[in-house]
């Protein structure tokens, strides 16, 4: 599941790069994100040769666990088995780091997603999108689209999560995090 908010309004936004990961995995893995129900845009399909549920919840980010809760509970989902792929203010542009599970920090779609579910014991994929570096409120940065001239790593950080999804299904989480925790995207092509 990757997090972000709905409509045009936000597409290319900082809070959407939940968004564009799925959106990288359905292309890469031919999978149409074409059903809309549960609040959600979803599809199941295979990916690195596992069945996989992927979906954006259409509920804004505030409200994510409305989707995630519909979506595990109709389709049975082991939470144990649930990806959630979202921006992260405390980790610079153009870093990725894996979790087992973990708090909210404070974000509002993972606070939404834990209340609903009951726990906080599922996988995350933390995408930096950094700090405003002069006076902007958080609210506003993170609505903001990102720059021209991050176009390029941005790219390469939706690829990656796109690359580290794949890894967790095939190789499992702990070794996952063992291969990506050494990567940033400056570093990406050398140590591939």
């Amino acid at each position: 599941m990757g997090l972000g908010n709905p409509g045009n309004r936000y597409r290319g936004t900082r809070h959407n790069i939940g968004f564009m990961v799925i959106e990288e995995i359905a292309e890469r893995w031919d999978v149409d994100i074409k059903q809309k129900s549960f609040d959600a845009l979803w599809n199941r399909g295979k990916v690195a040769g596992k069945n996989v549920l992927l979906a954006m919840p259409q509920t804004y980010m505030n409200l994510s666990g409305k989707a995630a809760g519909n979506l595990i509970s109709y389709f049975k989902v082991d939470i144990s088995n649930l990806i959630v792929i979202h921006d992260d203010l405390d980790l610079p542009f153009g870093t990725m780091r894996l979790k087992n599970s973990g708090g909210d920090a404070g974000h509002k779609g993972l606070k939404s997603i834990i209340t609903a579910l009951g726990t906080a014991d599922f996988m995350r994929i933390r995408m930096g999108i950094g700090k405003p570096s002069d006076k902007t409120p958080v609210e506003d940065y993170v609505l903001q689209r990102f720059h021209s001239d991050e176009s390029a790593m941005l790219q390469q950080a939706v690829q990656l999560a796109s690359e580290a999804t794949a890894d967790i299904l095939k190789i499992g989480m702990q070794q996952a995090m063992a291969k990506y925790h050494t990567k940033n995207i400056s570093n990406k092509k050398e140590d591939l």
